[in-house]
């Protein structure tokens, strides 16, 4: 009998053999036969420092096989494992989590974890990466809008204002774009201090696709446990959402009015649609007779590139009651459409779309959101982003009273709860409203 099978009868119960492999000591476990070839099956584990350690952790895999959760030891890396992933998840995910989940995984995982054995990523792993990347993860700078600031900051040095030339030949840009980004710094939308490291939402965007990651990795028993479930938590900054008040929206609306484009303005600040559900709408979404658009199909950007979509969730498909200023304005929208179809005749690109250029073609949701921007600078109010236009109206609609329930789902969020949680930490006037209002239950008015 050979040493290596009396140490296989050196614990009962313990099905498998230890050996010494090299100045460490391994295990060899029998997995049973292969259900199609019935073919024995072996897994072996090294590394372990003593023979007791190697002992425990054949106990451990006799326990998991019992279990049906025995992983097998395989060399398959990180960067094989998410190669593997991306394509199912491809057939599952929205385009626009595609594209975000496949950028996240080629400029900030890979680089750092690709090569490594998948079953070593540890959970000390994971939190060392989300450290990295709150550090020195980010990929890109808008390099040449910091070159254009530069040289718009020296022409001002010297007391005057930078021509659109300049800032083109300094950064490499064409005219158009150099003219745009006068109209910018002028408005006094400059752009911040380049970081190195990402923002702590960007941070726990990468976290929540890996935990989807690593535990389809649990599932297919490529891993025994999941461990971004215990690495470390990013914290995230309380967001103050940025409005306007209801006087600062009345001078966005009306210097809107002139506008080619006016009932979508109107659309954004009266029902708080989102800028992919307005890029995406069809004339046939307005119900003239029942005063309502329907929201469906929503145009996104993934990976650069507009495409259609079908909405965020199952909440955010709905009908939207209009008011008769947006519907008016709506309705004359859709007639410009026709008058367009016209006049263009055969030189007409129907996309079908509410909000389009004069000759048809499909607005990218990005230019829209520079519309929006020139419009802001010009009416002289303060900046905003064009969804906080959304955040806008729901404070609004909770000032003046509208049921928390009937916000929600104009808003087209998933439950009420997520709504109140979301705005009323913005709107402090509904908790004195409540405070006076419990009080005046045991008081008298006079007191």
């Amino acid at each position: 009998m050979t040493a290596k099978q009396r140490r296989r009868k050196g614990r009962r119960g313990v099905d498998g053999s230890v050996y010494r492999r090299g100045h460490k000591w391994a295990y060899v476990v029998d997995l049973g036969p292969d259900p199609l070839t019935l073919e024995r099956r072996r897994d072996s584990r090294s590394g372990y420092l003593t023979e007791d350690e190697a002992w425990d952790a054949l106990a451990d895999a006799n326990a998991k096989l019992k279990a049906n959760s025995y992983v097998r030891n395989a060399p398959r890396t990180v960067r094989q494992f998410f190669t593997e992933w991306l394509v199912a998840q491809k057939m599952a995910l929205k385009p626009t989590t595609y594209g975000n989940y496949k950028q996240y995984i080629e400029n900030y995982v890979l680089p750092k974890l690709g090569d490594r054995k998948l079953q070593d990523v540890e959970s000390e792993t994971i939190t060392m990466l989300y450290a990295h990347l709150l550090e020195n993860g980010r990929r890109r700078q808008d390099s040449t809008n910091l070159m254009m600031f530069a040289e718009w900051k020296r022409a001002e040095a010297s007391g005057r204002e930078a021509k659109p030339r300049e800032l083109a030949e300094a950064a490499g840009v064409s005219y158009s774009a150099a003219v745009r980004a006068a109209q910018r710094y002028r408005a006094g939308r400059v752009p911040g201090e380049p970081s190195t490291g990402l923002s702590p939402s960007s941070v726990r965007s990468v976290h929540i696709m890996l935990n989807a990651a690593f535990n389809d990795a649990v599932e297919l028993k490529y891993i025994d446990t999941n461990p971004v479930r215990t690495a470390g938590r990013v914290r995230q900054p309380y967001r103050n959402h940025r409005t306007w008040t209801p006087d600062e929206l009345k001078r966005f609306v009306r210097s809107a009015r002139t506008d080619r484009l006016y009932a979508m303005w109107l659309l954004f600040a009266t029902t708080g649609t989102r800028r992919s559900e307005a890029a995406g709408a069809t004339p046939e979404a307005v119900d003239v007779g029942r005063k309502v658009i329907t929201v469906i199909e929503t145009r996104v950007v993934a990976s650069g590139k507009a495409v259609r979509s079908d909405g965020k969730s199952e909440g955010s498909r709905r009908q939207l009651a209009l008011d008769r200023r947006t519907l008016e304005a709506l309705i004359q929208r859709i007639a410009e459409v026709e008058r367009e179809k016209e006049a263009f005749g055969d030189g007409y690109t129907d996309s079908g779309l509410l909000f389009c250029w004069p000759g048809g073609k499909a607005l990218h949701p990005d230019t829209i959101t520079e519309q929006f921007n020139r419009l802001v600078d010009a009416a002289g109010l303060p900046h905003i982003t064009l969804h906080d236009v959304r955040h806008t109206h729901a404070t609004m609609s909770l000032r003046a009273g509208v049921n928390p329930k009937i916000v929600s789902a104009r808003l087209g969020h998933a439950t009420v709860a997520f709504t109140l949680d979301t705005y009323t930490a913005d709107v402090p006037d509904l908790h004195h409203a409540a405070a006076e209002t419990v009080t005046d239950l045991f008081f008298d008015p006079d007191e």
